[in-house]
């Protein structure tokens, strides 16, 4: 016999076998009891929460010559015909492969003839969202006047996009996301009925990732049942799963509080290497993160959270070293880049900017993020750690910074006088370090140096060279090469070899012309200038 999947064998056959539905089931059985059963229903919720299953016990049970406590016997003609699809008082549709004009159109020809068998001819339309505008026009016409023994009943995961007109006809149930609780009793109960060994934890963690539906929970079981065929340990659903472990969701956020980010870009190598899911491992931070919010807002969170009672002790450590505008920031961040990363060809890349984001607060700008960093702030200036600089040790820290930018072992200082001889060495400096600057000044000549500034002149045919010397960023680079190696602040001023004449002498200083005077009496040679 061929191998059937879990949730197709072990399908709910009576209503109390729907799992966490049971404002649904009351209801049904009690309209069977009060035989006021409705010509439509509208069976509404997520994937895998008992819909289909739902609507097939009804069928079953309306159509059932021996119930029992208005439950299908599942054992009579009618019940067996239905199970093994024999008879065709129960007609399934997928709409969302047969959602034509011509599919409802067929379905309102054969609604016309009455039950071979059972009292009700049943339709159970899946996915009745999917059907066309004119389908859903063609199903109206029916819905608004049904024979008495035609039953409809419409699933769907997207109620919103089913017509009023269609609602209007229609019982409405709502199929609620099962919880872990429930979850968890049901894959106990077949685990234990199968013989199988299982981690309470690994359970857990099954319900975790099946995001409240039954059927997405047996299909991971069953997975980790032909994986391991032993005991199903808690390790073994993380590497099935593509999960990490919480320890590993611990320390990232323990990193992240910390603002290491090194640590952090080491840990997203690790993730990675071991083949690790990045979409997943999102989804498990994020829910790391509201678990540590739930722990801060509610005095009992062991009610909210379903993990151990060790490391819900470990979330309390940890929510007291976070403020709950981290927590929210993080939050918000990560649904961020959840949502990108299911587009994106380079996922650990967006992980690794969230990551970034999330360990350093000054380069999110977001309102969050700013709160954040004003949150720092305060906690500083409440420590007392905080030191105001005075306006003299801004300036005295201002002079430091002045004498180290001149002091440089590198280059030689040449004094203000001796300028035009030193200029050759000007100008291999700036080779040195810009050569290209140093192509467009190699044409000029200094040709005087008057109070603050220096005026070099080009020649004919050199008009280039002199236009890119006066213009930024060349000048700005030449000024302060210049005032690097003199230790004063002179400005570069390009001429034309035929203006120098028309330009009006520069006024020397005082000083200079005592200093110049001297150098006339004694002689150049004889003269040391010292600043």
């Amino acid at each position: 016999m061929a191998y059937m999947a879990l949730y197709r064998k072990w399908r709910p056959q009576v209503f109390e076998d729907v799992v966490g539905q049971e404002h649904i089931t009351k209801t049904l059985k009690n309209q069977i009891r009060n035989n006021n059963i409705a010509h439509a229903y509208l069976f509404c919720g997520t994937r895998g929460t008992g819909k289909t299953s739902t609507a097939k016990i009804f069928a079953r049970a309306v159509n059932c010559l021996q119930p029992k406590e208005y439950n299908p016997c599942n054992t009579c003609e009618n019940c067996s015909g239905i199970l093994h699809e024999n008879i065709m008082d129960v007609i399934e549709i997928d709409a969302a492969s047969n959602n034509g004009v011509d599919d409802i159109r067929e379905l309102r020809e054969n609604v016309q003839y009455p039950p071979t068998n059972g009292k009700y001819k049943v339709y159970i339309i899946d996915e009745v969202h999917m059907l066309s505008t004119g389908a859903f026009n063609a199903l109206l016409k029916t819905l608004e006047e049904p024979p008495s023994y035609a039953l409809f009943i419409l699933a769907t995961t997207e109620p919103h996009k089913i017509p009023a007109t269609i609602l209007s006809r229609c019982q409405r149930f709502d199929f609620k996301r099962v919880t872990e609780t429930d979850l968890i009793d049901r894959m106990n109960h077949i685990c234990t009925h199968m013989g199988i060994e299982v981690e309470e934890e690994a359970l857990h963690l099954i319900a975790r990732n099946s995001d409240g539906a039954m059927r997405d929970a047996l299909s991971i079981l069953d997975q980790c049942i032909s994986f391991e065929n032993g005991k199903i340990t808690y390790e073994h659903v993380i590497d099935l799963l593509g999960t990490v472990s919480d320890e590993y969701l611990f320390k990232i956020v323990e990193a992240i509080a910390n603002r290491e980010t090194q640590n952090l870009i080491e840990q997203i190598e690790e993730i990675v290497s071991l083949g690790k899911d990045i979409q997943q491992f999102i989804k498990d931070l994020l829910q790391h993160y509201r678990n540590l919010m739930m722990t801060k807002v509610s005095n009992a969170p062991d009610r909210i959270i379903h993990m151990s009672k060790e490391n819900i002790q470990r979330l309390r450590e940890q929510e007291n070293k976070i403020s709950m505008n981290e927590i929210i920031r993080a939050i918000q961040e990560l649904s961020s880049t959840l949502a990108e990363v299911k587009w994106t060809t380079q996922p650990r890349v967006f992980l690794e900017i969230s990551m970034i984001k999330l360990s350093k607060p000054q380069m999110d700008v977001s309102i969050e993020g700013l709160v954040e960093r004003i949150a720092q702030l305060e906690k500083v200036i409440q420590s007392g750690k905080i030191h105001i600089e005075t306006q003299e040790e801004k300036s005295k820290d201002l002079d430091e910074k002045k004498e180290e930018k001149h002091k440089n072992p590198s280059v030689k200082r040449i004094p203000l006088e001796s300028l035009k001889k030193g200029w050759s060495q000007i100008l291999q400096v700036i080779k040195k370090r810009k050569i290209s600057i140093y192509a467009v000044l190699m044409e000029g000549e200094l040709v005087e140096v008057s109070g603050n500034q220096l005026i070099v002149s080009f020649k004919q045919g050199y008009g280039f060279h002199k236009e890119a010397a006066e213009k930024s960023p060349y000048k700005e680079f030449i000024e302060d090469v210049v005032t690097e190696m003199v230790g004063q602040k002179l400005h570069l001023k390009c001429v034309m070899e035929d203006e120098l004449h028309t330009m009006p002498k520069g006024e020397q200083s005082k000083e200079d012309e005592e200093v110049q005077k001297i150098i006339e009496l004694f002689g150049e040679n004889q003269v040391e200038i010292i600043e």
